[in-house]
């Protein structure tokens, strides 16, 4: 039976839902506290980097269509060998970090709601308690259907459009004024901080071989995907900064969207904003933890990772236990600085990749490669302005970001070492397709699935 084709409405449904889930809510309060009145270019500058990194996945994608997504463009462009091998595994870790956040932020609101204020105990038992949850969903194949997530993206962003609607008619623009900027650099890295906020256009990247008509709707998808939410983005954090002094913003940082309702809404906005931001961490745990788990088999398939990540359990994978177990002691051991940057130091490396992998590749996709590399500077360079800055104003916020690369780089040597004394040969012939088919065969990810 012939699989159903998705149209351009649900390839931009899942763009924005990965874009808008849990990102927004967590990191709003911490670019407002870094930028205070210039927060809204700081999330138009995340923003132009994933509109420019959008045109190599729009390149990359019509070329490569699989399932793989990003995971086939980097073995395309370098192969599967130890470079490819880190950086699936810095990925797959970036989804870790990214579950974290999600659930760190879902423990923000769970507390602020239940008891006023964030409280610590609280705040990390409802964190660690939702991840458990949703892992338990997914073993037992119980995640949500695609229909049920098109009607959590449009629950979450008629809230959000509401909220940035109404909360227009009250803003002070005083709040605004440059003289309430932070200096531009300071603004540049609450930007990047929050850049995670965006790494969820790729996921279209996945859809690209059961999209309808690709040459037309894949870079529609794309591009509105990630335009529509830059507005999004910037309509809210002017509202928030509009509605909230800075030493407000500052206090309630990890819930600052649900405060930043009640000057229009009262009290009723801050418990509307509360729930919808507990509906739509949850909703992001959920995919994550089903995209973590699926990622992490992908890469297991092509030897990068043990096999208990393949290995079936229920309806899931060993491998989502192992993910879950990794993003409850970040959640619970690093704070909210810690995570974002971590989260965005990663896909701000794997995107700068991708660039280059366009720039590699442009016989292949067609691409100007004047963009691709720009796009690859780019990304490049803000990683690098961003642990700049942290390190000289704030370096013990770039433990999750050290801790992480350096597990991820440590893993890669010592599994390639221990990869090498089994006998390889046997290994993929018996039990698994052969490395240096994956980069020839633009099914791979496909076959694997079905099996």
């Amino acid at each position: 039976m012939q699989k159903k084709k998705i149209g351009f409405l649900e390839a931009f449904s899942i763009g924005v839902g990965g874009m808008v889930g849990g990102g927004i809510f967590a990191v709003l309060g911490l670019t407002i506290t870094l930028a205070r009145g210039a927060a809204p270019i700081a999330f138009a500058i995340a923003g132009f980097i994933a509109l420019v990194t959008v045109y190599s996945y729009v390149k990359l994608s019509l070329r490569y269509p699989s399932a793989g997504g990003t995971i086939e463009f980097i073995v395309r462009a370098f192969g599967n060998g130890l470079f490819s091998s880190f950086i699936n595994v810095l990925m797959l870790v970036s989804y870790i970090i990214m579950l974290a956040l999600y659930a760190y932020a879902f423990g923000s609101y769970g507390s602020a709601l239940i008891l006023g204020h964030d409280v610590s105990w609280l705040h990390k038992t409802l964190s660690v308690s939702v991840i458990a949850l949703f892992t338990m969903i997914n073993l037992l194949g119980a995640f949500l259907t695609g229909k049920a997530e098109d009607y959590m993206v449009f629950l979450k962003i008629a809230i959000l459009l509401v909220f940035a609607g109404v909360g227009f008619l009250t803003i002070d623009p005083s709040h605004l004024a440059v003289h309430e900027w932070m200096p531009m650099l300071s603004v540049a890295s609450g930007g990047l901080i929050i850049f995670l906020a965006y790494e969820g256009f790729e996921l279209i990247a996945n859809t690209a071989r059961d999209i309808e008509n690709p040459r037309k709707n894949l870079p529609r998808a794309y591009y509105s995907a990630v335009i529509f939410v830059i507005l999004l983005y910037i309509t809210i954090a002017v509202v928030a900064v509009g509605n909230l002094t800075f030493q407000e913003a500052k206090t309630a940082q990890d819930y600052v969207l649900a405060k930043a309702a009640e000057p229009f809404f009262g009290e009723a906005g801050f418990i509307l904003i509360g729930v919808a931001a507990l509906l739509s961490t949850a909703s992001a745990i959920n995919a994550t933890i089903y995209g973590g788990g699926r990622t992490s088999y992908l890469i297991a398939k092509l030897g990068e990772l043990p096999e208990s990540f393949e290995e079936k359990i229920k309806n899931g994978y060993k491998g989502m236990l192992i993910i879950a177990f990794f993003s409850m002691i970040f959640t619970t051991l690093f704070n909210l600085d810690n995570i974002s940057i971590a989260g965005s130091i990663g896909f701000l490396i794997v995107f700068a990749l991708v660039n280059l992998a366009n720039f590699l590749l442009y016989k292949e996709t067609g691409a100007n490669r004047f963009i691709a590399g720009f796009g690859a500077l780019l990304c490049t360079s803000a990683t690098f302005i961003l642990i700049g800055y942290n390190a000289l104003h704030s370096p013990q916020s770039l433990q999750t970001s050290g801790i992480a690369i350096g597990m991820v780089f440590l893993f890669t040597l010592f599994y390639a070492h221990f990869k090498k004394r089994q006998d390889i040969l046997s290994l993929f012939v018996d039990k698994r397709l052969h490395k240096d088919e994956v980069a020839k065969d633009t099914m791979i990810y496909e076959d694997i699935v079905e099996k």
